[in-house]
């Protein structure tokens, strides 16, 4: 099993409080927020593999002394996510994650990842509706009906992690659709619109699964890394006490 990290892009909601470092790059307790990603990942035996752009060599340089492979999107200040996938889509040959680089999440969330059984998965929070970055709306089994950052607040059932599964039994119509897009020049896309895609037209169910009150935080804002910082600092506490 691989997992693609998606770190190509500049964050700019954040880049203001963080000047020229990549947001995936951020210290959490003095390592890197993506070494600590891929450190999990080899340690479940997945391959991580990274796409950058943004700073490349800064990302790199967090991850020097782990065996990963990187792909460069050269265009990542004009293109967005489903262009640096397009880039390692020669990866996409098997059961793969793909997840945000700027998330930070535990290991049981990462095994709450591993052990669903959906063709396609995506990471959700159920308690958070009210404030977030981007929404679900879901049928009564968990499915993927809506999904916005506009979505509107009646309507929200959960906020999307940033992680998603996809098994190789699927593989093939993912890649297809992957080109379709992006020989329709559709670069400006998420690479979850992909995703999104086989739920417009009632193609295919895609599930979600809750992180079931765990703590994450992707780091869209400063106040998220200040989020991250604060819950270690209390867990850290806790395990002292």
């Amino acid at each position: 099993m691989k997992a693609i990290l998606l770190a190509a892009g500049k964050g700019t909601r954040i880049s203001r409080m963080i000047k020229a470092v990549p947001k995936s790059t951020l210290p959490i307790n003095g390592t890197p927020l993506i070494n600590i990603t891929a450190n999990m990942l080899i340690n479940k035996g997945i391959q991580p593999v990274v796409c950058v752009g943004y700073q490349h060599k800064k990302v790199q340089n967090s991850l020097k002394n782990l065996d990963i492979k990187y792909y460069y999107n050269p265009f990542y200040d004009i293109t967005n996510s489903i262009a640096s996938l397009w880039f390692a889509k020669e990866e996409l040959n098997d059961d793969v994650l793909i997840i945000n680089a700027d998330v930070f999440f535990s290991n049981d969330i990462l095994n709450k990842a591993l052990s669903n059984k959906h063709d396609v998965m995506m990471m959700v929070d159920k308690t958070r509706t009210q404030t977030g970055d981007y929404f679900f709306s879901t049928t009564s089994n968990g499915c993927i009906r809506k999904y916005g950052k506009d979505l509107p607040l009646q309507v929200r059932d959960c906020e999307y992690v940033g992680i998603a599964k996809i098994t190789k039994k699927f593989i093939p119509k993912f890649v297809d659709r992957l080109n379709e897009l992006i020989n329709k020049q559709q670069h400006q896309l998420w690479w979850e619109n992909i995703i999104y895609s086989f739920t417009d037209h009632d193609e295919m169910d895609v599930f979600t699964v809750d992180v079931d009150g765990l703590f994450w935080s992707e780091i869209d804002y400063f106040d998220d890394y200040e989020r991250i910082l604060n819950y270690i600092d209390i867990t850290a506490k806790e395990v002292k006490v």
